[in-house]
């Protein structure tokens, strides 16, 4: 009989990890370490769901506080909105009699013809940044460069990477 090679392939294994000559066979293992391979790939598997779980909770984090500090910007551009639309308010007033004292006299001021003539002046600036903001709302491009991450990940994932490029 001769001798085994010692890289010849081991005994096939019964199912209880038992070969069929009644020898039992350990499970294989990395030198240095007492673990099974199988061992080692499921605390890599857990180490993997870990590490994930742990940027999903971190990115949660993260986008609570730019949510919270963005919450906290909109309610102070709010309050200046409110601020700027008293300023104009009176400064409307103002415009208003103003120009009601140079077209009518001390006396008789043409309050009618003044207020037309500033309501005029705020509707060709209601204009005015109806169509500058129009066309920035067509100039917005939206999220491209996500959206192109986005349709690369199953590809990714089947490993297919080359689709990808």
């Amino acid at each position: 009989m001769s001798q085994p090679s010692q890289y010849s392939s081991p005994p096939p294994r019964a199912a209880s990890g038992v070969t069929p000559s009644g020898a039992t066979v350990e499970p294989a293992r990395v030198p240095g370490d007492d673990r099974s391979i199988g061992e080692i790939v499921g605390d890599l598997g857990e180490g993997l769901s870990t590490l994930l779980r742990q940027e999903v909770a971190l990115a949660k984090a993260e986008a609570s506080e730019t949510a919270k500090r963005a919450g906290a910007g909109a309610g102070m551009f709010a309050g200046a909105a409110v601020a700027a639309l008293m300023v104009a308010t009176f400064v409307s007033l103002a415009l208003w009699w103003v120009i009601g004292r140079a077209i009518g006299t001390a006396d008789a001021p043409a309050l009618a013809p003044s207020g037309l003539i500033v309501a005029a002046i705020w509707a060709v600036v209601a204009a005015i940044l109806a169509v500058v903001g129009r066309s920035q709302m067509k100039k917005a491009a939206g999220v491209p460069q996500t959206k192109e991450t986005l349709t690369q990940i199953p590809d990714a994932l089947k490993g297919h990477e080359e689709n990808n490029r």
